[in-house]
């Protein structure tokens, strides 16, 4: 940000702009506070223009500069900067904007044709202009709603003069399903009435017609034909092979006219998208893909990952279709990187640890590191990203690496204890099911419980473990006995809610009915009346005072809140939580 302090000129201005400016730092993700901030800068001296203190055009554009990097999919504010920069500095300046414009949101219809319009009036040089509009057709030309950029193209042209250039335009277009086919097709039609016969079709093609018009049946034992009948008859042969490029492409926009006409905000804004639009954005690209076009294909997506540019579901899917072609790694590549880095928020990081996977997949591990560790320095607690990272030591690195990640991260006095009741149990699972080792993941389990009573995930997991070990009528007996010892401390008063105690004695109730012993159900029985029983009965959660003399106090509704927020998707997984206590966890 700007040193507002040093700025003279206008204080008041200084102090709105200072202030403006603190609301944006305190909050990046606030479009409202940027307008606010942008605007205020425009305003500063009574309005920007070249003969501006060199602090004020400081100021504004550091504040355009950050918004653009913060939103850069937002094609007016390109404009605006480009008009601003025109005024300020001149052509030169306003030209760098349009490229960095451009190259930011490069499917912009809008903004090229911007672009196109500006060099048109301040460039001189047609062949450098032309330069422009062939770069701009490459990016956008694909466009349903291409029109005002190939109508800038044509004019421009037509200020040439250049009828042949015109024509040729057209010939190209013709073939493109696009809003207005039909009016672009009517002219070229008009054109080629009188443009000659060689700038029609090809030689080959022309070869053809003139053969197969000499040769025609009706004409035989007539007299000769004239070159000027010759040619008609040829003209119409062509004439007749361009109308039938007119119905394929009229067939071509009938199929898309559907999906097109339901798109309501073709543009990218930060304020959330009806879901009956990424319906149909599904729909669209589900067709799109089934047509086989790579061309086309590839143009949708880019247009569709600008309007849902927020939902990495469009991302996922666009680096997976993409992925499906060979070849293509770096355009994978392109696209992971896009989401990763500028549009999906790091609360989801969903889209990141898969571009690691990619990354790890193309032999760049290194690279593959790298983001999970991005993406710890964000969401230091980030459950997902530290057992993503602990299983890529593990599959480079051997089992001891991805234990010291573990460690690592349990140790660490920025991550809280739900997270680390969670790396507990991801621990002895590797312990168990990679080394092998069910004593060491039961050793784990045993000698952290002190610290992670408090957690339903880690007394589910630590059940599921015993659960599924294999037994045999020589150790279902003493199977049997650490499952009860482990419900034992389980019932212990007040480290757990009473109904996530509940639900899993309701296992231990099943484990008794479908593999106990011959004096089960009298264990079944004492369980089921103190457990679930009236609360007459029901020894479950009854006070009891600690050594200093107090119940240990329940987590607080805040607390619960705060951490089902922060971990949305493991709660979905692992179902409740009840942690209300931080700790250190046992390693030996």
């Amino acid at each position: 940000m700007a040193d507002f302090n040093q700025f003279a000129g206008a204080d008041e201005d200084n102090v709105e702009i200072k202030k403006l400016g603190a609301e944006v730092d305190a909050d990046t993700d606030n479009f409202e506070s940027w307008e606010k901030l942008i605007r205020a800068c425009e305003a500063q001296e009574g309005g920007l223009n070249r003969n501006s203190s060199p602090q004020a055009l400081a100021t504004l554009r550091d504040a355009y500069d950050r918004f653009l990097l913060k939103f850069p999919l937002l094609f007016g504010y390109w404009k605006k900067y480009a008009d601003l920069e025109f005024n300020i500095s001149g052509p030169e300046s306003a030209e760098m904007i349009y490229e960095r414009g451009c190259a930011s949101i490069t499917n912009c219809v809008d903004l090229w044709a911007s672009y196109c319009s500006f060099k048109m009036e301040t460039t001189h040089t047609p062949h450098l202009v032309r330069e422009l509009f062939e770069r701009a057709a490459a990016a956008v030309g694909l466009d349903f709603l291409a029109h005002p950029f190939w109508d800038k193209y044509i004019e421009y042209e037509e200020r040439q003069e250049a009828q042949d250039k015109i024509f040729a335009i057209l010939q190209r277009v013709i073939h493109i399903p696009m809003h207005q086919y039909a009016r672009y097709f009517e002219r070229f039609r008009q054109l080629a009435h009188s443009r000659p016969l060689a700038e029609l079709v090809p030689a080959d093609t022309l070869a053809r017609f003139r053969a197969e018009v000499e040769a025609d049946p009706a004409a035989f034992g007539a007299p000769p034909r004239t070159e000027l009948e010759l040619e008609r008859d040829i003209r119409a042969r062509i004439d007749s092979m361009y109308y039938e490029t007119f119905q394929r492409t009229q067939e071509e926009t009938t199929k898309r006219w559907t999906y097109e006409s339901e798109i309501k905000r073709p543009y990218f804004h930060v304020t959330e998208l009806e879901n009956s639009q990424m319906v149909n954005w599904r729909k669209y690209l589900d067709f799109e893909e089934s047509e086989g076009d790579f061309a086309r294909t590839t143009f949708l997506y880019e247009r569709c990952v600008v309007t849902c540019a927020l939902y990495d579901e469009f991302w996922f899917r666009y680096a997976q279709w993409m992925a499906s072609h060979p070849g293509k790694e770096e355009e994978v590549r392109h696209i992971y990187m896009k989401a990763a880095t500028l549009f999906v928020p790091i609360s989801r990081p969903g889209i990141r640890l898969e571009f690691a996977y990619f990354e790890e997949s193309c032999g760049r591990t290194d690279v593959a590191r790298d983001i999970h560790e991005a993406i710890l320095m964000q969401l230091p607690d980030c459950v997902e990203a530290i057992i993503s990272w602990a299983n890529l030591q593990r599959r480079q690195s051997g089992l001891d690496a991805a234990i010291e990640v573990y460690k690592a991260q349990i140790d660490a006095p920025h991550v809280d204890i739900f997270t680390k009741a969670v790396l507990v149990t991801q621990w002895a699972n590797l312990l168990w099911k990679s080394k092998g080792s069910v004593d060491e993941a039961r050793t784990v389990f045993a000698k952290n419980v002190q610290w992670y009573a408090d957690s339903r995930l880690f007394w589910q997991k630590w059940l599921e473990f015993e659960l599924e070990q294999p037994t045999s009528s020589e150790n279902e007996p003493e199977h049997a006995e650490r499952l009860k010892q482990l419900f034992e401390a389980l019932r212990a008063p007040s480290r757990i809610s009473a109904g996530a105690k509940q639900g899993l004695y309701l296992t231990y109730l099943t484990y008794l009915q479908e593999r106990g012993g011959k004096d089960a159900m009298k264990q079944f029985l004492i369980i089921n009346r103190e457990v679930f029983g009236p609360q007459s009965v029901s020894t479950l959660d009854k006070p009891s005072l600690k050594e200093n003399g107090s119940a240990k106090a329940p987590m607080d509704d805040a607390t619960r809140q705060k951490a089902e927020g922060s971990y949305p998707r493991y709660y979905e997984y692992f179902g409740e939580a009840d942690v209300n206590a931080q700790g250190t966890a046992s390693f030996n």
